[in-house]
């Protein structure tokens, strides 16, 4: 039986943490890390399998025959934008510890701001003694768009937080335990909508989707008084200085962003100075590097069996 062909390996993620992963990855067959200089001019014609994060330009001249590509994240958008990307299969990362971590990340932001704790950090600084009384999270209504495996355990988690939570999607789905709305809705999810949970994927109808238009939909005479934008899914599905606008004129009353157009964020960007604005740099859900390789090992194992690939891009949508 021949030797099983190694796997190319080409993430833009922290080289030695990459490496290190590496060691123990994979036992069966090796791989090739294009981070390791001693790869450089090797021939990959040979290769079969490819864990990617923003590849080389040219990886895929160098690998034309690649079977399936693995994503080293949850969103593909990035990739899919690849001159040469090839017509074959193609695979997400769902890893249980990304998706938990996206869940802690937006239940913490959504309890931040129906408790103000950015206002109780403010009266802390200044020695200020002022009990708050706001509404409780029966009281609000979250809507997360976008109903994929991390929008519906972050639904899930939030429902268990007691608020009221509803979910829009392109096309419908059926959630049990969860009022859902799809794309001909979009007008009546956003009137409910106190807190906007953004978890959409990147194509071409979700760039630029929330903007002025959008916040100027959302409730505004809900339990917080204004709506609060909740973003942890691509940040070229916003428009960053609607955004600032919206929060100084009042059309909404915060934000938590983890996503921007352009990352890192400039250091002149005016969100920075926004009082009521939390920013996180891109870590509400990191990839885990050692999660990541045991999920391509399991997804080559299935493919290998014969049995079919789990979580494909679906190219017609881009995600």
């Amino acid at each position: 039986m021949p030797a099983k062909k190694p796997i190319l390996v080409d993430l833009k993620f922290d080289p030695a943490t990459v490496a290190k992963a590496l060691e123990t990855a994979f036992a069966d067959r090796g791989s090739i890390n294009l981070a390791d200089p001693a790869s450089k001019g090797l021939d990959l014609r040979h290769v079969d399998y490819a864990l990617l994060w923003k590849p080389d330009a040219d990886l895929f001249e160098r690998a034309p025959n690649l079977k399936v590509i693995f994503s080293g994240g949850a969103g593909v958008d990035s990739m899919m934008s690849i001159a040469g990307l090839p017509d074959i299969p193609m695979v997400r990362f769902v890893d249980r510890s990304l998706t938990t971590r996206m869940s802690e990340w937006i239940v913490m932001q959504c309890l931040m701001h129906l408790r103000d704790v950015r206002g109780h950090m403010r009266n802390q600084r200044q020695h200020v003694w002022a009990p708050q009384h706001g509404p409780e999270a029966a009281d609000v209504t979250i809507g997360v768009m976008g109903l994929g495996v991390l929008g519906c355990d972050a639904a899930a988690k939030l429902k268990v937080m007691g608020f009221n939570v509803i979910g829009w999607s392109r096309s419908r789905k059926e959630i049990g335990g969860l009022e859902t709305f799809d794309a001909g809705e979009l007008d009546a999810f956003l009137a409910r909508t106190d807190i906007l949970v953004g978890l959409l994927p990147l194509t071409p109808e979700t760039a630029g989707i929330y903007n002025t238009s959008l916040f100027s939909r959302l409730r505004g005479n809900g339990a917080l008084g204004k709506p609060v934008f909740i973003n942890a899914g691509r940040g070229k599905s916003q428009v960053q200085a609607d955004i600032a606008a919206a929060i100084e004129t009042g059309i909404l009353g915060g934000a938590s962003l983890d996503v921007f157009a352009v990352e890192p964020l400039p250091a002149d960007d005016p969100l920075w100075d926004l009082d009521n604005v939390i920013i996180t740099p891109h870590d509400s859900a990191v990839s885990e590097e050692k999660a990541l390789m045991r999920h391509v090992e399991e997804q080559i194992a299935r493919f290998e069996r014969g049995e079919p690939l789990q979580h494909l891009v679906d190219r017609s949508r881009g995600y």
